[in-house]
């Protein structure tokens, strides 16, 4: 069982920076794929980042390579976003995402509802 939590939300302008974290429970922290996915209202859940449990492999959606950036300290059982060159598009609740299998099937990480554990959400705001 894991337990998320996410913070760093709020409001921004067009061309700023903001950094979520994503706090977890549980021992076996390291052994979990995570991810982050957001949604805008009356929009569906998408993707925007992943990683396995050992960090070295990334993915990321087009929309938001080259801006965003993903890591995780296992020793603080934390997951970071790190978003730059923010947009008005970039609105939505963020939130964090927790799953054991995704580590050996990571074409299924694009998948909302591939992941089995999930944090209550963090809203991110861009001004334009």
């Amino acid at each position: 069982q894991v337990q998320l939590v996410e913070s760093g939300g709020g409001l921004v302008q067009a061309g700023g920076s903001l950094r979520l974290s994503c706090a977890a429970s549980g021992r076996t922290f390291s052994s979990y794929a995570m991810g982050w996915f957001r949604q805008a209202p009356g929009k569906e859940r998408e993707f925007v980042a992943a990683t396995k449990w050992s960090g070295g492999n990334t993915y990321y959606a087009d929309s938001v390579k080259g801006r965003f950036t993903l890591s995780r300290d296992n020793a603080k059982n934390t997951v970071y976003l790190e978003m730059n060159s923010l947009k008005p598009e970039d609105t939505a609740v963020y939130y964090c995402a927790a799953d054991w299998d995704l580590n050996i099937l990571p074409g299924k990480m694009k998948g909302a509802t591939s992941w089995d554990y999930w944090g209550q959400g963090t809203q991110v705001t861009v001004s334009s």
